[in-house]
């Protein structure tokens, strides 16, 4: 079993900043890309950001030069800050594991609960 548990969510007002941490716990001995992906109402689910264990890194183009997506393997843990936010942020946004390696083999796309992200004034 892996468990993704996010935080980090809220209100904040157009050009305020968020930082979403989203940590994998559980029996297993390494992960691979995580990302977050978020959705809105009435809308798909779509990646925002994603992140290898080498480090590379991926974004959509609406937030290249806004977000930033990292990690720290050693603490199994990936973060996205979000600056100069907009309303047309406003989404749940999820946490995802590409694949981990249990002992009882490998577990592939893995999902948080999500955590609420409202931009308003």
């Amino acid at each position: 079993q892996v468990q993704l548990v996010e935080s980090g969510g809220g209100l904040v007002q157009p050009g305020g900043s968020l930082r979403l941490s989203c940590e994998a716990s559980g029996a297993f001995y390494s992960i691979d890309a995580m990302g977050w992906y978020r959705q809105a109402p009435g809308k798909q689910r779509e990646l925002v950001a994603r992140i290898t264990r080498g480090q590379i890194t991926t974004y959509t183009d609406s937030v290249k030069g806004r977000f930033t997506i990292s990690r720290d393997n050693a603490k199994n843990t990936v973060f996205l800050e979000m600056n100069s936010l907009k309303p047309e942020d406003t989404a749940v946004y999820y946490c995802n594991v590409d694949s981990a390696y249990t002992p009882r083999g490998r577990l592939v796309n893995l999902w948080g609960q999500g955590t609420q992200v409202t931009v308003s004034s």
